[in-house]
């Protein structure tokens, strides 16, 4: 797809990831900022991120989900600071108060110096969401205190049916998962080392060639060889010093196509209109079409994305579904197409 959701202009004229980039201002300089993309989307990000170096958009050459892009960016940064933290943050979130995350981020960092701690950021439920995973703390669950703090975690759940999302909510020390974490650069790959050897070895002959000629050929075989597995399932789920630090500050995943009609601008009939689209007697739709000219007759509640190699249309609620899709294409090799 030649324009993924982090190129999306989806809160104010920014897209997703200038937005992600724009916020850490005042907290990492875009020096210090680097990105994992894959390599189909390198120029493009350059274009859209000036103010981050050139060399730090990092290219993968296939998709296999977080650990191995986390592992990735983890040794490229040990080659420049051996005392590196990491803050992992996906470019497809809405954040409206930005203050508070950086409060949330800085206790979050103070914490991860602890040896051989991994932090993630738990987002304070307001309804029983059944798209997101939820982290259960260990500890008071009077989350509306001023100073956050980092708490230890109980355990990492799945997304849940309805019954459950409510049964966490009642409970008081369930969290929204975020998928945002912090940890030094070193911690997450003695972890990895630990606990998913398959990655480690797969990417450890990088470390040697980080800066040199064979840099490139080193990430194809770590790629190669690298399982497709989440640094969710792979990682946090398993090690033992892990802990959350409880937050609001007006988030929102923008993890499907339902998520960015929510947030975009709609004309009358409730529709939100990206590029070239024409509609008749159509109303709650979003349409994003690059290129082509997109025309709608008739229909309601959808959502429609075309591209020059892909044409998605799904009922918009059903639009979490589409993550099946892209499983079933990581599944068969064809990343390309995702």
């Amino acid at each position: 797809m030649d324009n993924p959701k982090q190129f999306l202009r989806v809160f104010g004229d920014s897209t997703l990831i200038q937005n992600t980039v724009a916020r850490l201002q005042g907290l990492i300089p875009p020096e210090r900022v680097f990105v994992v993309t894959h390599r189909r989307y390198v120029e493009q990000t350059r274009a859209q991120l000036p103010a981050v170096p050139r060399d730090n958009i990092l290219a993968e050459p296939v998709a296999r989900n977080t650990a191995p892009c986390i592992t990735f960016a983890a040794i490229k940064l040990l080659a420049g600071d051996p005392d590196a933290t990491m803050v992992v943050l996906p470019a497809d979130h809405v954040i409206t108060n930005v203050e508070r995350f950086h409060i949330v981020l800085r206790v979050a960092i103070d914490k991860a110096q602890e040896a051989g701690t991994l932090v993630t950021i738990g987002i304070n439920p307001t309804h029983p969401e059944t798209g997101y995973g939820y982290i259960q703390f260990d500890g008071p669950t009077d989350l509306e205190a001023d100073e956050p703090v980092a708490l230890p975690v109980k355990t990492f759940a799945e997304k849940p049916d309805l019954a459950t999302a409510e049964r966490f909510l009642d409970s008081g020390d369930f969290l929204w998962n975020s998928g945002m974490f912090v940890w030094r650069a070193d911690t997450i790959l003695e972890a990895v080392r630990d606990l998913l050897p398959e990655a480690y070895e797969a990417f450890e002959p990088l470390r040697e060639a980080v800066g040199t000629p064979g840099e490139e050929e080193a990430v194809e075989h770590a790629y190669a060889q690298s399982p497709h597995i989440s640094i969710d399932y792979g990682v946090m789920e398993r090690a033992e010093k892990v802990y959350v630090v409880p937050a609001s500050f007006g988030w929102n995943d923008v993890g499907d196509w339902r998520a960015v009609y929510d947030l975009s601008e709609k004309n009358g009939h409730g529709n939100a209109l990206i590029g070239n689209v024409i509609v008749h007697d159509s109303s709650r739709c979003l349409v994003q079409a690059n290129k082509r000219l997109v025309v709608l007759v008739g229909i309601h509640d959808a959502v429609v994305v075309d591209t020059e190699d892909a044409v998605l249309i799904c009922n918009r609620e059903s639009a979490q579904q589409v993550k099946n899709v892209v499983d079933y294409l990581h599944a068969h090799q064809l990343d390309e197409f995702v």
